[in-house]
């Protein structure tokens, strides 16, 4: 979901953006190109030559899935990928997987919960482009959303990079309750080849994230305590 700035996305902190950031933006990126549409044989000959992560200790799960999608990006090509994306996600009745965060969490499309993500995506100053299919609840989009959120955008200064508070924020509210669930009926989808490994990546890395804000909500706690003994 290409992502547009809204009158209130002002901001004056410019923050430093680290290369473990950007490495997260990255994949948050990829992740948002291969679940909005298939790739093309650009993006599969750039994945199939990719190097590994680097950034984690070998043998953990996102490791071990990169290189498996990876493998998988220079066994198929982009016609085969083309036909799976669309009977997974593409349908003149309802398809294979629909994944939106309406659909999860209230069992309908367009409801409550993309009101709610549609609200806050205001608030941060940002909108979904005019002409773009897809809702904002759609989990890619989400990963576009994080992406922003981590990386801001070069050459917009309305769409400045925001505060990790503010992206574990948007992550629990609006990826964290149903992505599992979402990820998991790809997987195990009949059709899916290359897409169970673009799940099996996409949940690994989730967890990650996951994982890395609460070890910030217990530092948080640790220097609060430490703080608290002082006084």
């Amino acid at each position: 979901m290409p992502l547009s700035e809204t009158a209130t996305g002002a901001a004056s902190i410019v923050l430093p953006l680290t290369q473990e950031d950007q490495a997260r933006a990255d994949l948050y990126a990829l992740c948002a190109s291969l679940l909005l549409k298939a790739p093309d044989a650009g993006l599969l000959a750039a994945l199939a030559g990719a190097d590994s992560l680097r950034a984690q200790q070998e043998g953990l799960p996102l490791d071990q899935a990169w290189e498996q999608l990876v493998l998988a990006a220079g066994l198929i090509d982009a016609g085969a990928v083309r036909e799976e994306f669309d009977g997974l996600f593409i349908s003149v009745g309802t398809p294979l997987v629909n994944p939106y965060a309406s659909h999860y969490l209230a069992g309908f499309m367009h409801e409550k919960p993309l009101a709610a993500l549609r609200d806050e995506l205001r608030a941060l100053g940002l909108a979904r482009v005019r002409g773009v299919g897809e809702s904002e609840d759609h989990l890619g989009a989400l990963c576009e959303v994080m992406r922003v959120l981590i990386a801001g955008t070069p050459g917009m200064p309305g769409l400045p990079r925001r505060p990790l508070q503010t992206q574990k924020a948007f992550f629990i509210r609006h990826i964290a309750p149903w992505q599992a669930r979402c990820l998991n009926d790809i997987a195990k989808a009949e059709c899916a080849n290359f897409y169970r490994h673009v799940a099996a990546f996409a949940s690994a890395f989730f967890e990650v994230e996951f994982q890395a804000f609460e070890m910030e909500d217990d530092e948080e706690q640790t220097d609060a305590d430490a703080s608290a003994e002082l006084q």
